[in-house]
Order: structure tokens, then sequence, then C-alpha cells
């Protein structure tokens, strides 16, 4: 797999489709990798050049000493960019990753067409719970965390009507780098972008889970009242709503970001 040697880091990241195709690129949840995208990426390639990574920490990319910070995971995608001499592209992250997409919309409205932010909030949990997640992390390894992940991620439903999807993401989290998700949770601690909302100059569309216990959508309504180009839509769907509702989510790229 192609990498990006880039100052602290290495980032493992892959390309689909037609490079002609305008951009989109996606950014991973905590605790995943970019292969979490696999329905987007076989539904949309044709349409879009994909352009999918590993956030720091996470999968194949490196994980070097932490903590890092919302400006870090978001200089990452920009340097990418650089890299791939792509000087505009289209946006999807998720949670984290979503978090990664309001401060590019902040700092670099000017690289993307669109914006999807979806299952994400201008502030997600509180410092002291963050921390101290980091620090289970650090002593016990990912293995408890993986075990409860689930419950956060999807409904009732799709766990018990998909167990090997769900078996699988929870395995691939414990797997995981267990200082690269916490510094991760370090850099989701402080990250808070609720002052800045009303400076951003960049056509949005949050996506909120119907049944998203992590990121409501009463926190997709407050991030859509304060943002002055933004739209919010729906989704009926917990916390990992592309994987949970991939048909539906593919409509709404296809739909809100209009090339």
């Amino acid at each position: 797999m192609p990498v990006l040697e880039n100052k602290d880091v290495t980032l493992n990241y892959a390309t689909f489709g037609d490079r002609h195709n305008p951009a989109l690129i996606f950014s991973n949840s905590l605790g995943t990798n970019y292969q979490m995208w696999q329905p987007q990426i076989a539904a949309l390639q044709n349409e879009y050049f994909i352009i999918c990574y590993d956030t720091r920490g996470h999968g194949k990319s490196s994980a070097p000493k932490g903590p890092y910070s919302l400006n870090d995971l978001g200089q990452d995608v920009i340097d990418l960019l650089d890299y791939l001499h792509i000087d505009k592209a289209f946006f999807c992250g998720i949670s984290m990753g979503g978090m990664t997409g309001q401060w590019l919309a902040i700092h670099h409205p000017n690289r993307f067409h669109h914006l999807m932010l979806c299952n994400t909030a201008a502030k997600i949990g509180n410092e002291a719970a963050w921390n101290d997640r980091a620090q289970l992390v650090r002593e016990q390894g990912l293995d408890p965390i993986a075990a409860t992940a689930a419950s956060r991620w999807f409904t009732e439903g799709f766990i018990s009507s998909h167990p090997d999807v769900v078996e699988t993401l929870s395995e691939a989290l414990a797997a995981g780098s267990s200082e690269g998700y916490a510094s991760c949770c370090e850099a989701l601690s402080n990250a808070d972008t609720r002052s800045q909302l009303q400076d951003i100059d960049a056509a949005i569309t949050v996506v909120a889970g119907s049944a998203d216990p992590v990121t409501t959508v009463e926190d997709a309504q407050y991030m859509v009242e304060r943002i002055p180009n933004a739209t919010l839509t729906t989704i009926e769907a917990s916390h990992i709503s592309n994987i949970e509702q991939p048909d539906v989510f593919n409509q709404f790229i296809r739909q809100y970001l209009v090339r």
C-alpha cells in the first residue's frame, strides 16, 4: 500500500477510481481504519477519485508518541492532498473524522468544494472522560474498549442481524495501537470548535444518526444553527451510520456533494 512519510508520521492511504474524476477524501472514526469505507468505495469509485487513509495512530499508519491535537489530524489531510497534487476535494468524515472535517472547514475552506460531517459534534464528550479513557487504554490495552464498542457504534437490530460485520470491526479495534488510540483520545479531549463555527466559509452537510448515543441529533442541530452555509440530514442509524445504512449514506453523498 502507498504511504506518505510526513514529518513525525507515516500515513497509510489508498486511492480508487479515475484521477480525472472529482476527488473525495474519507476520514475514519476513532478505533477504525479506512476499511470502514468499503461500502462507499464500492458504490462511488466510478464517480469520484476516492482517497482513503488511516488516521495517525490507526490501521497501518504509524502511531507517533502523543498526545495528538486536532491540528495534527487536520494538517495530515492537507499534507496528503498536497502530496497527491490535489488542489480541491470533497470531504466526508465520521465521528473523529467529522471533527477533523470541522478543523479543515475552519482553517482551509478553499481546499474543499463541500464537506460532509457525520455523527460528530463541535465538542464530543468531556475532557476528563477522554483522558480517563486514554489512561485506561495505556494501562490495559484496547480489549476492554473493543468489548463494548458495538453498543456505541450500532443499534441492537444491526448487531443481531450483522454479527460478522460487528465482529470484524471489534477485532480490528482490539488489534490496533493502544498508544495511537490513547493519543487520539487526548486530541478529542481538547477539540472544541464551538466558538469558531460561525466563521466557517464552506458548504457543509451535517449527518446525524437518529439512534446515535455518542453524537446526538441535538449536537448536529447545534452545529447547523451556527454554521452559515450548513444543511442537516438525519439517518436511521447509530454512530457508524455509513456501515449501518450504506445505501442511504451513499445516496446522501450523491445528493449533497454536488459537483
